[in-house]
């Protein structure tokens, strides 16, 4: 079974079962198989979860590696000495553990790479820190072969994470609750003085509707688990035992309880607050109300602080005088997670936001008309250029037509040199042509056409004497 260590490795999130507690005793229950698939966890919530749980499962089947992971101590863990024992693992496990980390390392880098192109396309500048931040649970300076140093890596940045993974989780709720509060008051602004009056009472009556509900056991205490003993369990309050108690909450069998398992003993606390068929109750209100359970518990019970309650540390608890008598336990209608300034200060931030995304937008709608009427430009000047193409065109289809009618009143006798296209040939008939006119007609202009020069008398003595 998986001891103490083991959950270290990832934290306590691994090895817990879905199903609410049931009235087994395991004391008489018979330890599973040893060849039998550890029950699936909850998703840690760490972008490399697969990895982390992948990892875990082939060590814990060298058995050299899984009698060390067993005898050793939670700090030595957390200080690296536990991966130096990798050196020891079988050769199979070592070579699966390469392939793993080769598949690892391909899925950071298509994850990269999709990041970037996505910054690419939306013009902004890639944030190279961010991406190398995605690699610190392994060397990616080596990419092929496992070695300690990942081992050490990923134990640490697993170590790292889930500790803060709590607090995340209660800045996320607090954003919503102001989100919601936010969007109420708002909605209101947009009624009118009737309807805005008649949504303030419907909302305070929800208020005390979901605030009447039966006491609330402290968590962790005494009473709180003899409810769960009785109602759960189906057993005697006076003969609540915390041993017998313990073992069959215990659903993995691993001798401690994880941070699932002491969650699922507050089910039947949460039901006097919260039903999902009622409109006054959030569910998300009652996860948030599980979490803070759980923290208190394990703060007042786990000692050595390894995010598991032993046996020990249960039966312990139990001998104190918190146990038989607790205090008082506010749920969130009485323990608000922000304050008005917080709310504020939300609502400011969120009316910055507006602001420039509200920028960005007027700037995109004016990059878009003037792309439109770039586009309109471009239409136009092609339109333009295809009509001074048809008119080039028309044109070249008439000239030969007109040069040859002009040609054609210049023949004389059918003759062919008597054409304009003929060039010098065809003046030079012309010239012969009209000396022979005007011999016959003294009268006739001696004119050439196209020439405004009267022929010399030299050049008409030139012309052959036949004519």
């Amino acid at each position: 079974m998986w001891g103490p260590s083991h959950c270290c490795l990832i934290l306590c999130l691994w090895a817990c079962l879905d199903a609410l507690p049931v009235a087994v005793d395991k004391t008489k229950v018979s330890p599973p198989v040893e060849e039998l698939e550890p029950p699936k966890s909850e998703d840690t919530g760490l972008h490399y979860d697969r990895y982390l749980r992948e990892v875990i499962d082939f060590l814990e089947k060298d058995p050299h590696f899984k009698e060390k992971l067993h005898n050793t101590d939670m700090e030595d863990i957390k200080q690296g000495k536990l991966a130096k024992e990798l050196d020891f693992v079988s050769h199979h496990v070592r070579t699966k553990l390469d392939e793993l980390k080769r598949q690892e390392v391909n899925r950071l880098r298509t994850l990269i790479k999709v990041k970037q192109d996505m910054n690419g396309e939306k013009g902004t500048a890639v944030d190279h820190q961010a991406l190398l931040k995605q690699f610190e649970h392994l060397n990616h300076m080596n990419p092929h072969t496992f070695e300690v140093e990942d081992l050490d890596r990923l134990i640490q940045s697993a170590t790292n994470d889930l500790e803060n993974f709590d607090k995340e989780r209660h800045e996320e709720f607090k954003k919503y609750e102001m989100m919601k509060e936010h969007d109420r008051r708002e909605h209101l602004k947009t009624l009118d003085e009737e309807a805005r009056k008649k949504e303030e009472e419907h909302y305070e009556e929800m208020k005390k509707k979901h605030a009447d509900h039966p006491k609330i056991n402290h968590p962790g205490s005494q009473d709180q688990l003899k409810e769960v003993w009785q109602e759960s369990d189906g057993l005697d309050p006076s003969e609540f035992d915390p041993k017998t108690f313990f073992n069959l909450h215990d659903t993995n069998g691993d001798g401690y309880f994880d941070e699932q398992e002491l969650e699922a003993l507050f089910t039947k606390e949460l039901e006097k607050i919260y039903d999902p068929a009622r409109e006054e109750d959030d569910m998300q209100e009652m996860e948030e109300d599980r979490l803070r359970m759980r923290e208190h518990v394990m703060n007042e019970i786990d000692t050595n602080r390894d995010r598991l309650v032993s046996l020990n540390e249960f039966i312990a608890a139990t001998d104190k005088k918190e146990f038989q008598e607790p205090g008082g336990w506010e749920t969130l209608e009485q323990n608000p997670v922000y304050t008005e300034e917080e709310l504020r200060e939300f609502e400011e931030h969120l009316a910055r936001e507006e602001h420039d995304l509200n920028l960005k937008t007027n700037d995109l709608l004016k990059q878009r008309e003037e792309l439109e009427r770039q586009q309109d430009q471009l239409n136009a000047n092609k339109m333009e250029l295809q009509q001074h193409m048809e008119r080039l065109k028309i044109q070249k289809t008439e000239t030969p037509v007109q040069a040859k009618g002009r040609c054609s009143s210049f023949t004389f006798l059918g003759s062919k040199s008597y054409a304009l296209s003929q060039g010098t040939k065809c003046r030079f008939s012309i010239i012969i042509f009209l000396c022979f006119l005007a011999n016959a007609v003294p009268s006739a202009v001696e004119i050439l056409p196209g020439d405004a020069r009267p022929m010399s008398q030299g050049h008409q003595q030139d012309l052959p004497a036949h004519f």
